[in-house]
C-alpha cells in the first residue's frame, strides 16, 4: 500500500477548465487562449469595420471567473508537493513546466544552507489526511551508511492505522543507502510537509498545519 499523492484543488474549478479547453477537440491547453468580443451597433473605426472592446485570456482565467459568480472566489490553493506539480503540468501536456517543476525543487534542495544531510538530523513529517488515510507524523533520523553514503531510518510515528494496515505506508521514506536520503520525501511529499532539526535546533521548517 504506496501513499497517495495529495492534492489540494478544487475539482469545480478542473471541471470548467477543462470543458473551455475541450471546445476545441485534442488540442494541446499549454498553447490555448480565449477571446470574447463584444461588437458595438452602429459603430465604425476609421477602416470602416466595427467598433470592438476584446477580452483575451487563458481558458483558467475565464474558468475562475465563472467559478467565481457560481460559488465565490476560490481559496487559494494549499501547497503541492514537486511531483505533484510535475503531474498537473504533464496532463497540461505542458513539458518545459513538467520540467521546470522538478528543476526548480532540485535547485531549491541543493542550494539549501543546510544540504547536505548529517549524521543525526531529525526529519519529522506532518502528513494531512487525505482520503482513507488518517492525518499522522512520522520521525526519521539521518545515519551513516558507509562509503560516503547516508540512511534515513524510521524511529516513531503517530499512524492509528492497524499494525497489518502499515506496511508499504508508514515508513515508506526510509532509505537504507542513498547519496540524498531525504530525496524522495522532498520532491513526492513535499518541502512544506517537512522539518529538520539539526543539533537540537530546526533549520527547515515547513508549512504543514
Amino acid at each position: 500500500m504506496h501513499r497517495p499523492v495529495v492534492h489540494r484543488r478544487d475539482p469545480r474549478l478542473e471541471i470548467l477548465t477543462e470543458g473551455i479547453e475541450d471546445v476545441i477537440p485534442r488540442a494541446t491547453p499549454a498553447y490555448l487562449t480565449v477571446t470574447v468580443t463584444e461588437t458595438l451597433p452602429g459603430t465604425a473605426n476609421p477602416d470602416g469595420t466595427p467598433h470592438t472592446n476584446t477580452w483575451t485570456g487563458r481558458p483558467a482565467d475565464l474558468a475562475q471567473h465563472q467559478f467565481t459568480r457560481l460559488y465565490g472566489r476560490p481559496r487559494s490553493q494549499e501547497p503541492r508537493s514537486p511531483l505533484a506539480q510535475a503531474e498537473d503540468a504533464k496532463r497540461r501536456r505542458d513539458l518545459g513546466g513538467e520540467i521546470g517543476a522538478l528543476m526548480s525543487a532540485g535547485n531549491a534542495l541543493e542550494s539549501a544552507p543546510w544540504y547536505p544531510c548529517r549524521r543525526g538530523d531529525v526529519v519529522l513529517l506532518a502528513y494531512p489526511a487525505a482520503g482513507d488515510f488518517p492525518a499522522h507524523g512520522e520521525t526519521y533520523v539521518i545515519d551513516d551508511a558507509g562509503d560516503g553514503l547516508m540512511s534515513m531510518k524510521l524511529v516513531a510515528h503517530s499512524s492509528p492505522l492497524a499494525q497489518d494496515e502499515q506496511e508499504g505506508y508508514v515508513g515508506c521514506y526510509a532509505t537504507e543507502a542513498a547519496d540524498c536520503p531525504i530525496n524522495e520525501a522532498w520532491f513526492e511529499a513535499g518541502p512544506h510537509l517537512l522539518t529538520i532539526v539539526r543539533d537540537g535546533r530546526p533549520v527547515h521548517v515547513g508549512g504543514a498545519r
